[in-house]
């Protein structure tokens, strides 16, 4: 059994409650904290937790705490790390781990100096969609990953604080494209090293100081590409969508628009349809199990298990620092048009990666560039000549 402090009673960490509550079974929230008492006295009632408290050390310091869960407001993760390291409770955080890779070095440095178990909560890399997913391009389904897409929009955040530049520390880039980067870099290899970023991001609709709408595109040392699609201008839901290809194949997810489950309503009894649905009338695409879906369940377990066998889980604030590198290098690029260097003063990953040959032989004196099967029945293949380089096609018999 793990015995969890709770830090944010909001949209995020009821989400997280009801994951951790569900899953498992046997795992408990047994502090609660949050800046608002009302709001601290609800969740308390809510999940039958016992204490409850606005002063954020005192949940912590709890002394019944395994574990602190962190579901607060950007600007206010570094106090919340630096109080756990003081009383030495493992950590887990919501994304992103900072507003900047300043930030998240400070506390990357800070968990390890003190030796306590550090997760970094990055949900869309456990969905059951991805895990499967990731689990083919690990076996080789897809060859050599060459391009890896992420693309996550809807109509914005739901508290306020994600509106202030001050205190989120970003719009979309950082709120979504943190889940984009990871998402991409999974696929392409956590242990290749990313280069640089190009980026677009604007201000396009919202009448707010960040951006609310980015495209970017993640060049990796093995020149394999990672992109992401953020926006806080999409209309008609939350749209979570990614794309790898490789030399082999290609994979297609869908995780939350278009799931399989459609249902039309005058609204007559409809209340909540799914997070960020905008509507409870006409076309609805609710989700089967939101909770499970979004990759909360196996991320709790994940780090729930890691905690009682003294192992690392799969994202660390490492991971979160590497993310925040590759954010604040889109950020530079979004304001000088150019390409950006991925400033990581931190890195762990394999080095002097070269890309991989892209040449498949044919025969002795050629290079395979195409095979296909023709609509009159022939077989036909597009060769390039390794000496002279003539681009040929034959008929093969």
């Amino acid at each position: 059994m793990v015995k969890i402090a709770m830090l944010g009673s909001g949209f995020i960490g009821r989400f997280y409650a009801d994951s951790i509550l569900g899953q498992r079974s046997r795992d408990s929230i047994v502090s609660i904290y949050s800046r608002r008492k009302e709001s601290a006295e609800k969740f308390a009632k809510d999940y039958r937790c016992k204490h409850w408290t606005t002063e954020m050390e005192a949940a912590i310091a709890h002394p019944e705490v395994d574990l602190v869960c962190i579901a607060l407001p950007n600007n206010l993760h570094e106090i919340a790390v630096l109080l756990c390291c003081k009383h030495k409770k493992a950590v887990m955080t919501t994304k992103p781990l900072g507003r900047n890779a300043t930030e998240a070095r400070r506390m990357l440095e800070a968990v390890e100096d003190a030796g306590i178990l550090n997760a970094y909560l990055e949900d869309l890399v456990y969905t059951p969609k991805f895990l499967k997913a990731h689990q083919s391009v690990a076996n080789g389904a897809l060859g050599r990953i060459l391009w890896a897409k992420s693309r996550e929009t809807h109509p914005g955040p739901h508290s306020e604080w994600f509106w202030d530049l001050e205190q989120a520390g970003g719009g979309c880039i950082l709120d979504l494209g943190c889940h984009c980067v990871e998402i991409a870099r999974s696929f392409i290899g956590k242990d290749i090293k990313p280069i640089e970023v190009m980026c677009w991001a604007d201000t396009q609709v919202k009448p707010i100081e960040a951006e609310d709408h980015a495209i970017g595109l993640v060049k990796y040392e093995n020149g394999a590409i990672g992109q992401f699609e953020v926006s806080w201008t999409f209309r008609g839901g939350m749209d979570l969508r990614d794309e790898v290809m490789g030399t082999e194949g290609t994979i297609w997810i869908n995780n939350f628009l278009r799931t399989g489950l459609e249902m039309f309503t005058t609204g007559k009894g409809a209340d909540y349809v799914a997070e960020k649905a905008e509507s409870n009338t006409g076309w609805l695409f609710p989700v089967g199990d939101e909770v499970n879906d979004l990759g909360y369940n196996h991320m709790f377990t994940d780090v729930f298990n890691a905690l009682e066998k003294g192992d690392a889980p799969k994202e660390t604030f490492y991971d979160g620092y590497v993310v925040n590198s590759i954010l604040d290098a889109a950020y530079r690029s979004a304001k000088t048009k150019l390409w950006e260097p991925v400033q990581l003063d931190i890195w762990r990953g394999r080095t002097g990666v070269s890309k991989d040959s892209h040449l498949t032989e044919y025969d002795a004196d050629h290079f395979l560039i195409k095979e296909e099967m023709t609509h009159y029945g022939a077989k036909k293949v597009i060769l390039k000549n390794k000496s002279t380089g003539k681009i040929t096609e034959e008929i093969v018999k």
